[in-house]
């Protein structure tokens, strides 16, 4: 059964005229937690509310209803089907089906309120109230119709060891059949027929008789099969449940018997840490303990046919577990003893690491809890000072103690980080920054002695957790990112940067051992999570500790995936186009190991050299100007060889039409009004505007249109023309330096195939073969038609460069 709820409020509200017996919402004998079994085969809770039965007009039929007792509000309505198969298990529960992948539970605080629910369903449907199963759970067949017509019970042969054949034959031949099994479990409870089999057991095992043991063997893997809580009951009870494991020792299928027993009794120790004095509580420990080891490791692991068969005793393991976090968490004296103990300075280490053996399993336990049930298990916990406890024990010399504490403080985190957040913001009002609980954690993490480095990637998660904004809380009167960031800034981040700015104080990395490497791609790995959430606090951090530059040592390192992590951090920084950055990677010339690094690299076509070449494309395409100059003027000498991409030469192409639009600010903006008058501006890249206002369509050039509409053109031509034709006279001179490269590359990569060639330099202007428009002259008052680069007029000079420099 469930934990049981606490009492109900004397003032709970009347049941509104459905009940069982008439009896009062404050009645105990109805309160019930209503679950639901979810995809996973675990039972969630849905909530606690009073049950009654009756007539409800729109279902056309008795139904259940179950009110929440905080609400009042309908849990659960759900009409008494006569077809539908309940089952009544361990005295306070009624299980059923609503359809084909819905089962409801009703776990019931009293056996009393069960049993009166129990006979109103049995009365809907015509039943004996002594049955445990309302209905067979599947339709069987004509033959087996008959043979319940004919017999109505199963006649079980004598227990005796002469017979065992024939009753493993009996439980396997009725395993397939739903009417069958039903029966076979009702003649087991009825005759006490467990029992007896284990009397046999003992004497089989006395007279070392291995044929019998296997037909045991066989008989009590069937009633496991069966599904049946009743049986459960019987055989996980204090005397049977380790003559019903000794029975499952003997498998057929195995040379020799397994010492399952001899593993429990001996070699698995019960530990009472605190001492519990509740004898139900301890028994109850016990008896899950021993089943979950039944599930686990003594049945075999059960086919696809068979899984469901055992849903029950999941079940049972569940609603114990559940139980037994309730009974804890009800006993304050054993909790307050528990957490002195663990923080008392005179407890002995052996005392203190099974106290937080103790402490992670009851946590473990926990996560078997629903939603609600968990909220107030970790509040329990909270209030007894789980996080002052776990600093005392982080700060041990035990790496085992430690280790299960940083379990601990993982289900903390998970559940709450809030929680974990405030509490180390008030304790830095007292304490040192040495010994603050998250500085703690992150010495754990650099000091970790695993070479692969587990449990430092266990805490880096929990960090990143705890540092997430995404999971901060923002109030009317406060925000927790403002107050959690500006202290994490103040108090730890020097902690978590120490391992790398103490690496990193030479040309490269002064300890490059895999190991180091590692915890070094950890700690990059979170900095570059604060890079693209923290926005101001890590950008002051980074700029005022010189923090990249220590990074970019790192792509000396031997260990491709750290000077990988150190580029990755590097790009996010350029990703984020802000010029503060900028300025500062400029300043400090932080471009360069990134080029040594490329150079190094030579010709490999590898993860380092598409990494470099991508953020050198995002610079380009994305038109960061800053940094485009300041590659081009101190790198471009070392770039200019590589051809085997375009990047390099796009980027001095972006160069020079910045430094173009420099010298002429009269041009540009010319452009700029002339272009907005022609076309409406829209997200597309510098590259395609300055195409735009060179281009018109080949609708508009055979129309003779001109560029500027006639209502807005300009008075003065000449004045217009003027830059214009000074600008393109220059182009002609640099024309005989680029054809090689022009001809190699089309950097727009968005011209149609009738363009032969793209001007680039400063501005593109497409020159078109195939346009009967390329033939006309300028039309008069307009900059030149879209064919011709040059003054109005200037049409068979343009065509005869192009056919000198296509012939090339």
């Amino acid at each position: 059964a469930p934990a049981r709820p606490p009492a109900p409020p004397a003032a709970a509200e009347q049941s509104g005229g459905c009940g069982v017996a008439g009896g009062r919402m404050t009645d105990t004998r109805r309160r019930v937690k209503v679950y639901t079994l979810n995809e996973d085969r675990q039972w969630d809770d849905r909530g606690t509310g009073h049950v009654s039965s009756c007539y409800v007009e729109r279902l056309k039929g008795m139904s259940l209803l179950v009110r929440a007792e905080s609400d009042g509000s309908l849990l659960l309505e759900s009409k008494i089907n006569p077809n539908t198969a309940y089952q009544k298990q361990q005295d306070t529960l009624i299980v059923w089906s609503e359809a084909e992948n819905y089962d409801l539970a009703l776990s019931f605080q009293e056996k009393a309120g069960c049993d009166e629910i129990w006979e109103k369903i049995c009365q809907v449907q015509g039943k004996d109230p002594s049955v445990d199963i309302t209905q067979d759970l599947v339709d069987e067949s004509e033959e087996e119709r008959f043979d319940d017509m004919s017999s109505p019970g199963l006649e079980l042969p004598s227990c005796e060891l002469s017979r065992l054949e024939e009753i493993a034959e009996l439980v396997a031949s009725s395993l397939p059949s739903p009417l069958r099994r039903e029966k076979l479990a009702l003649a087991l409870e009825n005759e006490g027929y467990i029992k007896k089999l284990l009397e046999i057991f003992h004497v089989c095992e006395d007279l070392e008789n291995i044929e019998g043991l296997h037909h045991l063997y066989e008989i009590i893997k069937g009633i496991f099969l069966l599904n049946r809580t009743a049986l459960f009951e019987v055989m996980f009870s204090e005397e049977c449940i380790m003559d019903v494991i000794g029975c499952l020792e003997y498998d057929p299928s195995l040379s020799q018997s397994r010492k399952h027993r001899e593993f429990l009794t001996k070699t698995a120790k019960f530990k009472e840490v605190i001492p519990i004095s509740d004898p139900e509580l301890k028994q109850k420990i016990h008896q899950t303990y021993r089943v979950q080891y039944i599930q686990d490791m003594v049945l075999p692991t059960p086919s696809v046919f068979e899984e469901n068969m055992l849903s029950t005793l999941h079940s049972f393991i569940f609603f114990n577990k559940v139980e037994i976090v309730g009974m804890l968490q009800e006993d304050e004296k054993f909790l307050t003893d528990l957490f002195a103990q663990l923080t008392d300075e005179a407890t002995d280490e052996e005392k203190r690491q099974e106290l937080v053996n103790f402490l992670k399993e009851f946590c473990a336990f926990s996560q078997t809890l629903q939603p609600q049930n968990r909220d107030a298990f970790f509040k329990t916990l909270s209030n007894m000072g789980i996080l002052p406890a776990l600093e005392v024990i982080l700060g041990m010399d035990d790496a085992q103690v430690r280790g299960a504490a940083t379990d601990i403080f993982s289900y903390l985190v998970e559940y709450n980080p809030s929680m974990v957040r405030e509490f180390v913001m008030q304790e830095a009002q007292q304490n040192d920054d040495d010994i603050l609980l998250i500085n703690l954690i992150i010495e754990h993490m650099i000091c970790d002695t695993d070479p692969e480095l587990g449990g430092a990637v266990l805490l880096m998660g929990l960090l990143r957790t705890l540092v997430d904004p995404e999971n901060m809380l923002a109030t009317a009167n406060k925000t927790e990112k403002t107050e959690f960031l500006g202290f994490f800034y103040k108090h730890c981040m020097h902690v978590l940067t120490a391992p790398l700015l103490a690496n990193t104080t030479e040309d490269k990395p002064s300890k490059d051992d895999f190991q180091t490497a590692q915890l070094l791609a950890l700690i990059l790995e979170l900095l570059t999570f604060c890079v693209e959430h923290h926005t101001y606090h890590i950008k002051n951090y980074i700029i005022n500790k010189d923090i990249l530059r220590r990074v970019l040592v790192l792509m000396a390192s031997k260990h491709a995936f750290l000077a990988l992590c150190a580029l990755r951090f590097k790009r996010k920084i350029i990703g984020l186009k802000d010029e503060f950055y900028n300025r500062y990677i400029m300043k400090s010339f932080l471009f360069e190991p990134v080029v040594k690094a490329f150079l190094n690299n030579g010709s490999r076509y590898n993860l380092m050299n598409s990494a470099i070449i991508e953020m050198f494309e995002f610079i380009r395409v994305e038109d960061i100007k800053s940094l485009t100059a300041h590659v081009i003027e101190n790198y471009w000498k070392a770039l200019e060889d590589v051809d085997y991409v375009q990047t390099f030469k796009g980027l001095k192409l972006r160069f020079e039409q910045q430094r173009e639009r420099q010298d002429n600010p009269k041009l540009d903006s010319m452009r700029s009004i002339l272009r907005n008058h022609r076309y409406r501006r829209d997200a597309r890249t510098l590259e395609d505007e300055e195409e735009m206002w060179f281009n018109t369509d080949e609708d508009d050039m055979e129309d003779g249109e001109a560029v500027v509409p006639p209502s807005d053109k300009p008075k003065n031509d000449e004045d217009i023309m003027d830059p214009i034709s000074k600008f393109m006279e220059r182009k002609k001179l640099k024309e005989s330096e680029e054809k090689e490269v022009l001809l190699k590359t089309n950097l727009s990569g968005r011209q149609s195939p009738s363009f032969k060639l793209s001007f680039s330099s400063g501005t593109k202007s497409n020159l078109t073969s195939q346009s009967s428009a390329s033939n006309l002259p300028g039309s008069p008052g307009s900059p030149g038609s879209p064919g011709s680069p040059g003054s109005p007029g200037s049409v068979s000079k343009s065509t005869s460069q192009m056919a000198a420099i296509t012939t090339k």
